[in-house]
C-alpha cells in the first residue's frame, strides 16, 4: 500500500517568455520554503495516491476565486476518497470530473457554454495509463457527466469484442452517444436542466454582442465596433475553462481526463479537444521505452489544442530528466511557436502534467518501496485554477496560477509546480 512520506513541496515556478525573440531559458528557478513533512499518523497509515485536478486555463476573476478553489478542493477529495477505498486510477479520477462537472461555476457538464442555438453539447475524455485504453464522447446533449460515458466506453472496450466479431466503440457523438449511454445506464438529464442563470445570461449577452459585430461588418454601427473591441479586450480568454484531472495511484498507475462544455457559441456539431485523442488527455504507465509514467490533461482554445495535440506531446516531453525544462520547452516550441499555429498570432491554452517513477530511498528496504511524483502546470492564459491532494494530506491545496506581471497572454507562458514521495510498506504473509 501506498502512502505519502514528507508531504508535499510546493516550488512555484514563474517565468514568462515571448513570441517574437527565441525563448531565453530562466538561468534559475524561483522558489519557496517547502512545507514540513507530513507526519506519520496511525489512522492514514493506508492512505495512497496522488490527484491533481484544473478548473480550467483562461481567466479567473478574484471575485469567483473562492468558488473555483472549492470546486477544487472537493475534486480532489473525491478522488482521494475512491483512493483510500482501494480503487484503481481511472476510478478516482472519474470521480474528480464528476465533482468538477457538477459544479455550476465551471464551463462542464451542469452550467456548460450554449451553443449558437442555445443547446448545450458537451466534450469528455479518459484514458487508461495501464491498458492505455482510451474512451470519449463529442457533441452530446442531455448527459449531466459526459465523463462517465467517455469512462463506460472505456470500460467496454476492455472487454474485448462485441457480437460477431464487431469492435467496440471508443469514440461516439451526438444523439449516438446519448442513445449509447442510456442503454448503458447512465441517466439522461435534459439540456434545459443543465443550464444555469450564469450560462444563460451569458448566452444573451454573447448574442447580442453577435448581432453588434454582424451591423459593424455590414457598415451600420461603426460605434458598436470599438464596444465589441473593447469587451473582447477585457473578457479575453475567459470562456476556455475546461476542466481536468490527473491521478496515481496505489500501484503507481497513472489516469487523465478531461470534459468541457466547448466555446460558448459555436456551432452546434462542434467537437473540442477535450474529445480528442492525444489532444484533451493523455496516460501512460512506465514501460521498457518509457522511465517515467505520464499524465496530462489540457484546456485553453480546442482548435489551438486539436492541431498540436499538446496532451501527447507534453506527456513526450516528460520522458526527458528535468521536467520543468522539458514542459517549458514543449510549451514554447510544441504550442506558442508551433509551425501548425503560425498564422495565430494569440495561442491560448493549458495544461497540468504528472510524472512519476520507483526510486531507492536513502536506507533501502527489502520491505520499503518509494515513488517520485512531480507535478506542474503552465499555462498561457491569463489565469489557471488548479488543486492537488495526496491521500495523506488532510486537505486539498489550491491555487489560481497567473501569468507574471506585463506577460502577454497568448504570447507568454507561465508554468509552476512541486514533487510528492509515496512510500510502499511491503507486508509479507507467513
Amino acid at each position: 500500500m501506498w502512502r505519502c512520506a514528507g508531504g508535499v513541496m510546493e516550488t512555484p515556478l514563474n517565468c514568462a517568455e515571448e513570441q517574437q525573440l527565441p525563448p531565453p531559458l530562466p538561468d534559475s528557478w524561483s522558489t519557496v520554503t517547502p512545507q514540513e513533512p507530513t507526519t506519520d499518523r496511525k489512522d492514514k497509515g493506508n492512505a495512497v495516491g496522488f490527484v491533481l485536478v484544473h478548473a480550467g486555463a483562461g481567466y479567473h476573476s478574484e471575485s469567483k476565486a473562492k468558488e473555483y478553489k472549492h470546486v477544487c478542493k472537493r475534486a480532489c477529495q473525491r478522488a482521494v476518497d475512491r483512493l483510500k477505498a482501494g480503487a484503481l486510477a481511472v476510478d478516482a479520477v472519474t470521480a474528480a470530473l464528476v465533482e468538477l462537472e457538477d459544479s455550476p461555476f465551471t464551463n462542464a457538464g451542469m452550467g456548460s457554454n450554449l451553443n449558437l442555438s442555445g443547446e448545450i453539447e458537451c466534450d469528455a475524455s479518459i484514458m487508461d495509463g495501464k491498458s492505455l485504453h482510451y474512451g470519449a464522447v463529442g457533441a452530446v446533449s442531455g448527459i449531466n457527466n459526459p465523463v462517465l460515458v467517455a469512462n463506460r466506453l472505456l470500460s467496454e472496450a476492455q472487454k474485448g469484442k462485441l457480437s460477431a466479431g464487431r469492435i467496440p466503440p471508443c469514440f461516439l457523438v451526438g444523439r449516438g452517444a446519448h442513445d449509447w449511454a442510456v442503454s448503458h445506464g447512465i441517466p439522461p438529464c435534459p439540456s434545459e436542466k443543465m443550464a444555469t442563470k450564469f450560462s444563460l445570461s451569458a448566452y444573451k449577452r454573447n448574442k447580442h454582442k453577435m448581432e453588434l459585430a454582424e451591423k459593424v461588418e455590414t457598415g451600420f454601427n461603426h460605434h458598436s465596433k470599438k464596444r465589441r473591441q473593447a469587451s473582447e479586450t477585457e473578457n479575453g480568454s475567459g470562456l476556455l475553462d475546461t476542466v481536468g484531472a490527473i491521478v496515481v495511484d496505489r500501484e503507481g498507475n497513472v489516469a487523465a481526463a478531461v470534459s468541457s462544455g466547448g466555446l460558448a457559441m459555436k456551432h452546434p456539431g462542434r467537437v473540442g479537444q477535450a474529445a480528442h485523442h492525444g489532444c484533451g488527455c493523455w496516460a501512460e504507465n512506465t514501460s521498457t521505452l518509457n522511465p517515467y509514467s505520464t499524465a496530462v490533461s489540457t484546456s485553453g482554445c480546442g482548435e489551438h489544442l486539436i492541431r498540436t495535440m499538446l496532451a501527447r506531446e507534453c506527456s513526450s516531453a516528460m520522458q526527458c530528466e528535468d521536467a520543468h525544462q522539458a514542459l517549458l520547452e514543449a510549451m514554447q516550441n510544441k504550442f506558442i511557436s508551433s509551425p501548425f499555429l503560425a498564422s495565430e498570432d494569440c495561442v491560448l491554452g493549458g495544461v497540468i502534467v504528472l510524472r512519476c517513477c520507483r526510486y531507492s530511498d536513502a536506507q533501502p528496504s527489502a520491505d520499503i518501496q518509494a515513488i517520485l511524483v512531480e507535478f506542474l502546470w503552465s499555462h498561457t492564459t491569463e489565469s489557471m485554477c488548479v488543486g492537488y491532494m495526496s491521500a495523506q494530506d488532510g486537505k486539498a491545496k489550491t491555487h489560481i496560477s497567473r501569468l507574471p506581471p506585463g506577460a502577454v497572454a497568448g504570447q507568454s507562458l507561465a508554468i509552476e509546480g512541486g514533487v510528492c514521495r509515496l512510500v510502499s510498506t511491503v507486508t509479507t504473509v507467513d
